[in-house]
């Protein structure tokens, strides 16, 4: 839900704004025209976005007409044409729906072809920005219809805010076409421009806070002017007008912070991954086992460990018990084949895949497929504990990334180094050994017998 908020006004709001501003020095539009003008643009922009082919050639043309036409908008503003009002708020909601339409993510409005829930909610969502969209258009307008002199800055610096990503992306699809060389200072440009999409919401609604700042003067002259007013009935013709500039201002301050707002949960919360639990750390026993008592892990909740290999990966692992009656344990590591190492969470009675969303089902936890933790092969378990082997935990030991700095010794000359700032290391009987220098990881390769015992039925191997 809060995606679909954030995002939508992240592609409307500075439209919004220049729709507003079109208007200034137009006769007022009717409600009903503007209605329908956007329904029908929002409509035929988003399905272009969603079903027009995938053509880099296509996306190039139509960036630059979008361009093209935003210097158009601009130029126009010298015309007062009421049928040319609303024929550049039908081309900017239209090229804004484009890019919205675009986005793969608006498939995730719902996750059936049904109505549900997600699907209200989401919805509701996109209901409640365009809302706050048609509020901050308006309320711009009528500011600025008392305010002349600060129409055209704006006009400017939203026009800017829309034309820096518009010259990104025609940048980099050049760059994809081979039409223009591949550089770093215009990969740093596009890299700048096009990846500021969270700011538009910010730019635009410090815009909005600016413009009001310039308002208040008005508002404090009104207010003035009624006071010092001795006629009655001019007095509350004089009140009315500052109460009506009062709340025209109170409105666009209150979209500006729903927008900040808005943007900010986003940002800090809502698009933040779930943080994995603390995950208990275990060693193996004199046996070459792990031992998890039972009654740590048989409450149904996901109990994450980690064990550290002896080159310093963490290898985590996951155990819950998979049914509420009985006791039927899933032993997995905590990774995904499809999606790596990022783990997953329990949310309320579900367990999610971080990097995907994917809810898990419970009872299937331990069986490998899809998006299901990889599981663990040969541990054990009786009425008191869960066991499992060191080969079962140095199989997972590929699947993650996190290495732990340890602190070890070389065998050859006993000096004492971290296992990350070693250069060389070498696998000899089940263990890996690190090495201050080449000339004793080669003493070491030659005869590791002589530093080391040999280990039986163990395969040396270089790392």
């Amino acid at each position: 839900m809060d995606y679909f908020f954030v995002s939508a006004l992240q592609a409307f709001l500075p439209v919004a704004l220049l729709c507003g501003l079109n208007w200034v020095r137009r006769p007022t539009p009717s409600l009903r025209g503007l209605v329908w003008v956007n329904l029908l643009a929002l409509a035929a922009g988003t399905l272009a976005g969603v079903y027009l082919p995938a053509s880099q050639t296509l996306q190039l043309t139509l960036t630059v007409l979008q361009v093209i036409l935003l210097l158009l908008f601009l130029a126009s503003q010298f015309t007062f044409s009421h049928r040319i009002g609303y024929g550049w708020q039908f081309l900017l909601v239209a090229g804004a729906a484009l890019h919205w339409g675009t986005d793969p993510n608006l498939s995730a409005l719902t996750s059936s072809g049904v109505i549900n829930t997600d699907l209200l909610l989401n919805l509701s969502a996109v209901v409640f920005a365009v809302v706050i969209l048609s509020l901050s258009a308006v309320m711009t307008s009528m500011v600025v219809r008392r305010l002349a002199a600060w129409r055209w800055p704006l006009l400017m610096v939203l026009s800017l805010l829309l034309l820096l990503p518009l010259c990104g992306e025609c940048v980099l699809l050049l760059m994809k076409l081979e039409t223009i060389g591949l550089t770093k200072p215009r990969l740093s440009f596009v890299a700048h421009v096009t990846n500021g999409a969270p700011w538009l919401n910010y730019f635009s609604a410090g815009v909005m806070v600016i413009l009001l700042a310039g308002y208040l003067p008005l508002l404090v002259r009104l207010r003035g002017e009624y006071r010092a007013q001795g006629v009655a009935t001019l007095r509350r013709k004089g009140i009315a007008h500052y109460r009506d500039a009062r709340r025209t201002a109170g409105s666009l301050l209150a979209a500006a912070l729903l927008v900040v707002a808005g943007q900010l949960y986003w940002d800090l919360v809502a698009s933040q991954p779930p943080r994995l639990s603390e995950a208990v750390a275990v060693t193996l026993a004199a046996d070459g086992q792990v031992h998890i008592p039972l009654q740590q892990v048989r409450d149904g909740k996901l109990h994450r460990f980690v064990w550290v290999a002896d080159d310093g990966k963490a290898v985590r692992f996951l155990v819950i018990n998979r049914y509420p009656d009985r006791l039927r344990l899933g032993v997995v590591f905590d990774a995904c084949l499809l999606c790596g190492d990022q783990g997953y969470v329990m949310e309320g009675n579900q367990v999610v895949c971080v990097a995907c969303g994917v809810h898990i089902f419970i009872p299937s936890i331990g069986k490998s497929g899809g998006c299901n933790p990889i599981p663990i092969a040969d541990w054990h378990n009786d009425d008191k504990e869960l066991t499992i082997g060191k080969p079962a935990l140095v199989a997972g030991v590929n699947f993650f990334t996190t290495v732990m700095t340890l602190h070890v010794v070389d065998p050859v000359d006993g000096s004492k180094l971290t296992n990350i700032k070693a250069e060389y290391k070498y696998s000899y009987g089940g263990k890996m050994y690190f090495f201050a220098s080449e000339a004793n990881y080669n003493r070491f390769r030659g005869q590791p017998t002589q530093f080391v015992p040999a280990a039986t039925g163990s395969d040396a191997a270089e790392d």
